[in-house]
């Protein structure tokens, strides 16, 4: 018989890190489940278990999601990405507690040479994507592009996880990145012998980059606006600059590019919504100041100063369109902006295939962008 760890916990809305994000309201509710959740993690070799009542699925996240109409989740505890872990020893890595209050770990990555670079190496933070629903810092697409990134660009690479949705909405996993970042600014003022020593000694806190992927790239949008340029509060760790791959912003008016996505795309119209409609705070629509930057109750960026950022989609991505408004926007407004546009390519293309020849000219153009950003002052 299978076991099952259960948990009752309640949907309530998270207080923001921006004031703004707890006063928006919205005209127009996305549907919302019963607030009593029951959270239940499978293993691949368990069956789904007897629910009381005769529930319905109501969602389903690729396969390894599941809400229920009576409030109910199942979470599956494997990865929706059957890949192999490609680790072949050259760069080393560890997991390291930094949320104790939530149980939250970070997985650090650097190169197991030490000949790779004299000088220490800039420290490069990987967000995984997933909607806000679904991910892991374990998940196998996840390590794969870490394990590149490390040895490529080369630098000490962190891969926060945060708290997922719908158990905790949205602000939830951004104040848990917030945490993730000031985790590095303990290391870096911690003395002698305390802290991480793997990471004290070769990484470089004066030349930190911000990267996500998907909702990750939405995270990084948010720590680069609470952040502001020179990133003053994290002192003396100083961010560079911020890549967001394939952003996760949203609106409710659709774009083009949404509209004319194919049902059949690695990731469809259907599934973008699904993820906004278990993710936002209760009763709100993708205009929200969390999805949508430019929503009608979003503050203007214009006048926020900002570090570098690089915006980066691939051309079939739904995501396409709104990536590319928001680079034109910031660009307008005068800010240090560089959107790449990788023809032919899906949402995810760089961890999906990290050995492609799209995800090689990405890397190429991650490394010129911290090259052009990462002197230390």
């Amino acid at each position: 018989m299978s076991s099952f760890t259960t948990h009752n916990r309640n949907l309530q809305n998270q207080n923001s890190f921006l004031t703004h994000l707890s006063s928006s309201s919205s005209s127009s509710p996305l549907p919302h489940y019963n607030p009593r959740i029951i959270i239940i993690s499978i293993s691949v070799s368990d069956s789904h278990p007897t629910m009381t009542d005769d529930p319905t699925p109501v969602e389903d996240c690729r396969g390894v999601l599941h809400v229920y109409s009576d409030g109910s989740i199942v979470r599956s505890a494997n990865s929706s990405f059957n890949v192999p872990v490609h680790d072949d020893g050259s760069a080393l890595w560890k997991d390291v507690l930094f949320h104790p209050t939530h149980h939250l770990r970070l997985r650090l990555y650097r190169p197991s040479s030490p000949s790779l670079s004299a000088a220490k190496l800039p420290i490069f933070f990987y967000f995984h994507g997933g909607g806000y629903c679904i991910g892991s810092r374990t998940w196998p697409n996840c390590q794969n592009y870490c394990l590149r990134l490390a040895t490529e660009l080369p630098a000490v690479v962190v891969a926060p996880d945060y708290r997922l949705a719908p158990e905790n909405r949205l602000p939830a996993a951004i104040e848990d990145s917030v945490e993730a970042m000031r985790w590095l600014k303990e290391q870096a003022v911690a003395g002698d012998g305390d802290g991480e020593e793997w990471l004290r000694e070769v990484g470089d806190f004066g030349r930190v980059f911000v990267s996500g992927d998907s909702a990750g790239g939405n995270i990084a949008h948010h720590l680069a606006v609470r952040l502001g340029g020179g990133s003053a509060e994290l002192g003396p760790v100083r961010v560079r600059g911020y890549v967001y791959l394939a952003p996760f912003f949203g609106g409710t008016v659709r774009t083009r590019s949404e509209a004319e996505s194919p049902k059949d795309a690695f990731f469809p119209l259907e599934l973008n919504d699904r993820f906004w409609r278990l993710s936002l705070p209760v009763g709100e629509n993708t205009d929200h100041p969390l999805s949508n930057p430019f929503g009608p109750t979003s503050p203007s960026l214009e006048l926020v100063p900002l570090d570098p950022i690089l915006v980066v989609v691939g051309s079939c991505d739904l995501l396409r369109d709104r990536a590319e408004d928001y680079a034109r926007k910031l660009k307008e407004w005068g800010k240090q902006v560089e959107f790449a546009e990788f023809p032919g390519q899906q949402h995810g293309f760089f961890t999906i295939d990290p050995w492609s020849d799209p995800s090689n000219e990405l890397m190429s153009v991650v490394k010129r962008f911290m090259a052009k950003n990462g002197t230390s002052e």
